[in-house]
Formats: structure tokens, sequence, C-alpha cells
């Protein structure tokens, strides 16, 4: 404890000494002064109970309420200005995206069980990343042209409190390096392209799961939102924005 406090502590007993003792110099009742005394002292276990278990918590949860809703709003914000994008240009590279694509074709339709379901099993699936499916070329000025966006982002101190997505970002950020810097993606040798391959898949995985966890949060708070991404729903090529019938 500071000192300052100590000196609070101190200051406060001794003004309520001194109400005590002005009450006892003009009514002359020690016993009705105890009487009080010790009824008040047996309440502080109560209000301790009511301050710190009940109304503490409440707070608590009403700010961790008001944080995740902040950090919605940014993975929000990922998504729509870069993370959509990023899943269809990343999903040329995967060897397995039809099995992928098939799954969460129907995502409007799951319940949140099979949402949790698809979140896990995509970061213990094979996505077998190939970089001579793609282009690495496109996906290195996507995520250049983005690159400052990235970092805006990791600076946000609501995302501390969100591990997974802050994990995403960084995963993200160090894939942009590494292609960035290397002059010239059209003449990498073996060990290095099966490097690359690594940090997509890395990327990949987290992006995906993070996705699903997103459309999970859009269904449940925000069916309007929710509509908008399931009609540009990255993992349906036949999907359109414009809504027919």
């Amino acid at each position: 404890m500071s000192k300052s406090n100590l000196q609070l502590g101190a200051a406060l007993l001794a003004l309520s000494a001194f109400f005590y003792f002005i009450h006892f110099l003009i009514f002359r009742d020690a016993h009705h002064i105890f009487i009080y005394l010790v009824g008040d002292i047996a309440f502080v276990p109560i209000e301790v109970l009511l301050v710190t278990l009940i109304i503490h918590r409440y707070l608590n949860l009403r700010e961790k309420r008001t944080l995740l809703r902040k950090m919605n709003m940014l993975i929000g914000a990922f998504f729509s200005e870069v993370g959509t994008g990023l899943l269809r240009s990343i999903s040329g590279f995967a060897g397995r995206s039809g099995e992928i694509n098939e799954d969460f074709k129907t995502i409007e339709q799951w319940t949140d069980k099979e949402f949790f379901s698809a979140s896990k099993e995509i970061k213990v699936r094979d996505c077998e990343i190939e970089v001579s499916k793609g282009s690495l070329e496109e996906l290195r000025d996507l995520l250049r042209e983005k690159r400052g966006f990235f970092l805006r982002l990791l600076e946000n101190p609501n995302l501390l409190e969100h591990d997974s997505f802050t994990e995403l970002l960084w995963a993200v950020f160090h894939l942009t390096e590494e292609l960035i810097l290397r002059p010239d993606l059209k003449q990498l040798p073996h060990a290095d392209r099966a490097h690359l391959s690594v940090d997509i898949e890395r990327a990949y995985v987290l992006l995906v799961a993070e996705w699903v966890i997103y459309m999970r949060h859009l269904k449940k708070e925000y069916p309007f939102l929710f509509s908008l991404a399931v009609r540009t729903n990255p993992f349906d090529p036949c999907v359109s924005v414009e809504i027919k019938s």
C-alpha cells in the first residue's frame, strides 16, 4: 500500500473518531454510539459481498461485452477490407479447396454447434497448399497494398484481449513480409517454395477459423449483415450479392 493511501486511511479514521467524539459531547450516550458502531461493522462483510462479488462482477461483465463488441467491429472491418478477398486468393493455392468450398457453401443453415466444430476442424485439416497452383505475385500485391491496414490493426489495444485474431494478424503480416522481401517470386528454389507453402497454410487455417466464428457472431447478433456475408461467401463461386428471388 502506498504512503498516500495510508495517509488517506488515517485521515478518514481520525475524521470518524472526531465525529463520534462530537456525538458523545452533545448527547453523552456512549451506549448508543457503540450500538451503531457494532451494527455498522457487522454490515461491512455484507457490503464487501455486494460490491466485490455482485456489483463488481456485473460491471466486469458489461465491460467485457463492450470490449467484445468493439473487437467484433474490428474483425468485421478486417474481413470487409481484406479478409474476404484474401480467403479467395489463398483458396487458389489449396489442393483441397473443393472440399472446403463444399463444406462452407451451406453456412447459412449451420447451428452453433456446427460453427464451433468447423472452426476447430479446419485447424487440424491438411489444406495441401501448393504455391504452383496460384499466383504468388497477385497474393503479394494484395498483401502489400493492405500492409498499412494490418499495422493499424496490430496497434489497436482492444485486440490484446483477442488472442486468436491477433495470432491471425501476425501470421498474415509475416506472410506479407516473406513475399515482399523476395525480389523474384517466379524463380524460387524448391526448399523456399516449401517454406512459403507452410506460411500460406498457417495464415489460411487461422483465417478460415476466424471467418467461421465471425459468421456465427453475425448470424446471432446481426442477421442483416449475415445475409450480405452469405451472398459474398468466398467459398461459394456461384454466389451473387444481388437478391434474385
